[in-house]
């Protein structure tokens, strides 16, 4: 409500602007035209981020000083911190990167944000921009409308480029005209009072524009036209360093523990880099003109120096921060605890800012249907054989294990499925279905994630079987006849030692082998539903098992075959070879 309210009030101040004064619309025009060029190149640059980039940026992730570079490579390269953000966010929120690459990634982009401002003030103010806008626009627009993904989305980079370049030519132009009408540079504050207002007013502008790139493009015109005096716009670029940090924690509103350690990590960089900047705002602005006068930069280039002045306090955050990076991550740490404490049915992994890249939503259900099967099909399975857990999972020969277990654990699997599995797998569909419908796929991510709503559906399948084979093997513990006991003890041996291998098939390291158990045991389970038992046939023919046994005997034997298959099938579909980018970094 209160968003809607201030977002009214602003279109309001906006209109009444632009009636007072006619001339504050080709400023205004050259703003919204400037972001919208940053969205096209941010959807441009989308397309590229969901291949070679994500692999890129989990690749680099491994050492701090590599994650800083690419962060700050690949914003300057995009012009835009806020996908780089959103990436990383996603990445961390789905178990691809770590804090510490994540925390790279994001102080690397502060560093490459400030290409911008050395791209508007060395090229964008220096030459006739729209000369240099039009024709980009002109093959970003034929590019666009190509049915080819990649020249789509090359021609909205080129498009968005174009606009970029054309908002700085109308704000350029604005400032000029506007000066005739008012000078704004009458109203500068000088001192600390004055770094204090404007970097208020910087924050201000930026959190309304979502974009600190687009408020250095508005300073950088307007000091360019001498709407601002150079000291007041030192203080609005460190104000638009300040308020950038509001995208990365609207960013992070629905992210898990992970993104929110990042969204806070991001805000307080921010804070301490703009702190700094303003404490040291008057030596700071010593040193960029003595840098400039090595750098060749005019002494009245005052655009140029704001680009040195970005770029300088920024490094300088980065550098001041390095030496308490793993205090800042146990702090994080601390703030923001895991959802392992959550219960079985409520996700974990399933968040929305991991659903901005096929690669992570794959990831996240992955995780959530692991999660699932791990915690509760798992159990589910060994205690409708009155078997428990510990015991499938020891090195106690399964033999034993069946001949021990003569205890019914009064599993009730129908409470099991409503209370700890039917909501979480009710979610772990709904988002996979979410991700088909909002995110551009190609088929092999298509493929994956139908794969995980099977192994999904086959475990709700796996519980139905489950619970009527339970009632049986409950009965039978009872039971006075021993033939009886040992096919149903055969039945809970065969699926013990399928739990068993799947065990070890998602937790050792030489899975190879034990998958190679799992297809020879899924052979035998079809083969075993094809023919019917012999022993079960023998003890009939004997009279040793009565006519109604003998049904429950063989309902269970294809039910317990069935089962194998069903396991077997989950293991191979949640735990199988998958790209290099999904894998989870040794976690089973």
């Amino acid at each position: 409500m209160i968003k809607k309210i201030l977002f009214l009030i602003l279109l309001l101040v906006l209109g009444i602007l632009l009636f007072l004064n006619p001339n504050f619309k080709t400023i205004s025009a050259g703003i919204a035209i400037l972001l919208f060029g940053m969205i096209m190149l941010e959807e441009g640059f989308k397309v590229f981020a969901k291949g070679p980039l994500q692999h890129i940026l989990k690749k680099a992730t491994d050492k701090l000083y590599k994650s800083i570079s690419v962060g700050a490579f690949f914003t300057a390269l995009m012009q835009s911190s806020s996908l780089v953000s959103v990436i990383t966010i996603s990445f961390i929120s789905a178990g691809l990167i770590s804090l510490s690459g994540g925390l790279g990634l994001i102080f690397g982009s502060n560093i490459g944000t400030t290409a911008t401002a050395w791209l508007v003030a060395g090229l964008g103010l220096k030459i006739k921009i729209s000369a240099l806008a039009m024709p980009m626009l002109v093959f970003g627009i034929i590019f666009s409308f190509q049915k080819k993904v990649a020249l789509k989305a090359l021609g909205n980079v080129l498009a968005g480029l174009g606009f970029f370049f054309l908002g700085i030519h109308y704000m350029k132009e604005g400032f000029d005209v506007f000066k005739g009408y008012i000078d704004l540079s009458q109203y500068a504050v000088s001192g600390y009072l004055g770094v204090l207002l404007y970097t208020g007013l910087g924050i201000i502008i930026t959190t309304v524009l979502q974009s600190s790139s687009a408020t250095l493009a508005l300073i950088l015109t307007a000091l360019s036209a001498g709407q601002i005096e150079y000291e007041n716009a030192l203080a609005l670029a460190i104000g638009a360093n300040i308020g950038t940090t509001i995208t990365a924690v609207l960013g992070a509103l629905g992210a898990n523990s992970a993104g929110k350690r990042l969204a806070i990590a991001h805000f307080i960089f921010n804070i301490l880099t703009g702190l700094v900047a303003i404490s040291l705002i008057f030596p700071l602005a010593k040193l960029v003109n003595t840098l400039s006068g090595v750098l060749n930069i005019a002494s009245s280039n005052y655009t140029l120096k704001l680009a040195l002045f970005h770029t300088i306090f920024n490094v300088l955050g980065v550098i001041l921060i390095l030496p308490f990076i793993r205090v800042l991550e146990r702090f994080l740490m601390r703030l923001f605890t895991k959802e392992a404490d959550k219960d079985i049915h409520e996700p974990k992994f399933l968040n929305p800012a991991v659903l901005k890249f096929p690669s992570t939503v794959i990831v996240a259900l992955l995780k959530e249907s692991r999660f699932l099967f791990k915690k509760s099909i798992f159990k589910i399975v060994s205690h409708a054989l009155n078997v428990h857990r510990g015991d499938v999972k020891s090195d106690a020969k399964l033999k034993h294990v069946i001949k021990k277990s003569t205890e019914d654990l009064n599993t009730d699997i129908t409470d099991l499925y409503y209370s700890k599995v039917k909501m979480i797998y009710g979610e772990i569909i709904r988002y996979a279905s979410n991700a088909q419908s909002t995110l551009s796929l190609n088929n092999k991510q298509i493929k994956t994630i139908a794969s995980i709503q099977i192994a999904n559906r086959k475990m709700v399948e796996i519980i139905r079987d489950a619970r009527e084979l339970n009632k049986n093997v409950s009965f039978v513990l009872n039971s006075d006849n021993e033939y009886l006991k040992k096919e149903y003890d055969a039945f809970r041996l065969k699926l013990a030692k399928v739990l068993r291998v799947i065990h070890l098939f998602r937790t050792e390291e030489d899975s190879e082998k034990y998958a190679l158990k799992l297809k020879e045991l899924k052979k035998d389970a079809k083969a075993n539903i094809r023919h019917s038992n012999k022993a079960i046939d023998k003890l009939i023919r004997k009279d040793l098992i009565t006519s109604e046994m003998a049904s429950s005997l063989f309902n269970d034997y294809t039910n317990v075959n069935d089962m194998i298959k069903k396991l077997i099938d989950v293991a191979e579909l949640l735990y199988g070879k998958y790209d290099s980018l999904l894998e989870e970094n040794g976690e089973n």
